[in-house]
């Protein structure tokens, strides 16, 4: 008996999480691939057929293949010699090294397109590269935002293997690639695969970045899908390309998590970091690579925010706080404070649900029933990482839109939209948390008299409330420059800083290019400030990968 009433209290509190995952993310995404699969209330596969088969869909998904292959690639070549240097290297300044090259993963994806814009116009420091209009600006902004997953990734790694298997290898006359190849890559090969799958999957997804920078001509999916909606109106097909991409972004993460079996689990010690030799000057030279490319962008952007009409000014950003330009609904200061609302209320949103489901997740399980029923909601809460937020916020489009569910003017559809986006990562960062409590506390707050709810404040809460907070700033920063659903949801008299910058980019004038340069700035500084905020907090996994 006391085994049913268990799974009747786990059912009972999973049930409404599980009714919010229910209704905003497995309805909108069921009704966007009925859309494309069941037009009329009949399966009919000929329209998504007719446009997954089309010449420029091929020539999409091949270009976001490609690209993100690319840009892997390279990301991989400077990234894991750059974690060598950083994390097994005696170089001076590597913190702030490592904080340099920090600083791209957490700036808005719009910020990073309109850095390389600026960068590469005509009249920008790199315009005679005439790399403005083509692919590599895009393979390069996508290196340049994802340089930081591998560094972090491969690096913390790297920095706690076990020196002695590499020192043996070496005093037996092994050279150095062959040390690394037999000693040192099968510890790191999971990591490796790792950043490599993560990074690819944010290459293929990529949205701001490749909106900004590719257009009409260089599109991956994830833009066509946008493009489809918004500029052709072309439902049916947008579906069809939301259903392709869904499919390859599973198989990714299927292949990645394949490749990741077998990995050797090597021995971990604070092993550490030893003098620089004659042999290193590879890995340097890959860091340094990665510094310029971090920081050109960024100095690029902060430049020409304060250059108006050849001259240094702050012009700019005095126009930002304008209300009386006819091509603008709002000013930028007033979607900045609307981008703000919106980023507080997502952050309750997700830290309500994912705190509630990380508790879920990680009480103890007294039958191999409810182990399995926990293991399969931790993979159920994990969903939204496996569809593009351009993809979610198509959904919402088609789907909330008629009672009782219609929320198209409703302020709570684009916070909601965007704690979906962050609820995965509150779950990541407190499930280990939660998991790392002694669950004897908990009994004996119990046998002293504590209620449930009691137990809970003095024993979970007192340890996971610094992790909480720092999920909070987490989740503030991502919903600040969150692009892809919120350019499907937000309302034209509403608009967030991100998609403002966007519409300030398409609006004739070279005031207005200005403006959305000196607006990337202070989008980026505020996201960085709620980072650093969050990096104060030092919670072990927080702000890493």
């Amino acid at each position: 008996m006391s085994r049913l009433r268990r799974l009747a209290g786990l059912a009972l509190l999973a049930a409404g999480p599980a009714l919010l995952l229910g209704v905003f993310f497995v309805l909108p995404v069921s009704g966007m691939l009925g859309l494309g699969l069941w037009p009329n209330g009949h399966l009919d596969l000929g329209p998504a057929w007719e446009a997954v088969t089309r010449e420029r869909t091929a020539r999409v998904a091949w270009f976001t293949l490609w690209a993100a292959a690319t840009a892997t690639a390279i990301t991989l070549l400077l990234g894991v010699p750059a974690a060598f240097a950083l994390y097994r290297l005696a170089i001076p300044g590597r913190r702030l090294l490592r904080a340099v090259l920090l600083v791209p993963f957490v700036l808005p994806t719009v910020v990073v397109g309109v850095a390389f814009d600026s960068l590469l116009a005509a009249g920008g420091p790199l315009g005679f590269l005439d790399w403005r209009d083509g692919p590599i600006a895009i393979i390069t902004a996508m290196v340049f935002f994802n340089l930081a997953v591998v560094v972090r990734t491969v690096g913390t790694t790297w920095e706690s293997l076990d020196p002695r298997p590499g020192e043996a290898a070496a005093a037996l006359g092994a050279r150095p690639w062959q040390v690394f190849w037999t000693a040192t890559f099968p510890a790191l090969r999971g990591s490796i695969v790792s950043a490599a799958s993560v990074v690819f999957l944010f290459c293929a997804t990529a949205f701001g970045v490749v909106l900004i920078l590719g257009g009409m001509r260089y599109a991956t999916l994830e833009t066509e899908i946008y493009l489809l909606t918004v500029n052709l109106f072309d439902l049916r097909a947008a579906a069809a390309l939301c259903l392709l991409q869904f499919v390859v972004v599973i198989g990714l993460l299927a292949l990645a998590q394949r490749a990741r079996r077998g990995t050797v689990v090597a021995h971990r010690v604070a092993a550490r970091p030893r003098r620089v030799r004659a042999g290193d000057v590879p890995a340097l030279l890959a860091t340094v690579t990665g510094v310029v490319l971090v920081v050109v962008p960024v100095l690029g952007l902060v430049l020409t925010s304060l250059r108006d009409d050849g001259a240094w000014s702050l012009a700019n950003y005095r126009r930002l706080g304008a209300s009386d330009d006819p091509d603008l609904v709002v000013s930028v200061l007033e979607a900045l404070v609307n981008s703000l609302r919106i980023a507080l209320d997502a952050t309750w949103m997700a830290l309500g649900v994912g705190l509630l489901v990380a508790i879920i997740v990680t009480r103890r399980s007294y039958s191999p029933a409810e182990r399995r029923i926990r293991g399969l909601l931790d993979g159920f809460f994990m969903l939204p990482l496996g569809i593009s937020a351009v993809t979610l916020g198509f959904g919402f489009l088609v789907t909330l839109d008629e009672p009782p569910l219609d929320l198209r003017d409703s302020p709570l559809l684009v916070p909601i939209a965007q704690a979906l986006v962050a609820l995965p990562l509150v779950v990541r960062i407190l499930i280990p948390v939660l998991a790392g409590i002694d669950d004897r506390q908990r009994q004996a707050a119990a046998s002293l008299g504590a209620s449930p709810f009691q137990t809970l404040l003095a024993v979970d809460l007192a340890v996971v409330w610094k992790p909480l907070l720092a999920a909070a700033g987490m989740v503030f920063a991502v919903s600040l420059g969150e692009f892809g659903a919120t350019s499907f949801l937000s309302r034209a008299d509403h608009p967030t800083l991100p998609v403002l910058i966007y519409r300030l980019l398409g609006t004739p004038g070279e005031h207005h290019y200005a403006m959305a340069v000196a607006a990337s700035v202070l989008l980026a500084g505020t996201t960085a400030a709620v980072m650093l905020i969050t990096e104060r907090l030092r919670v072990p996994g927080v702000g890493g990968f």
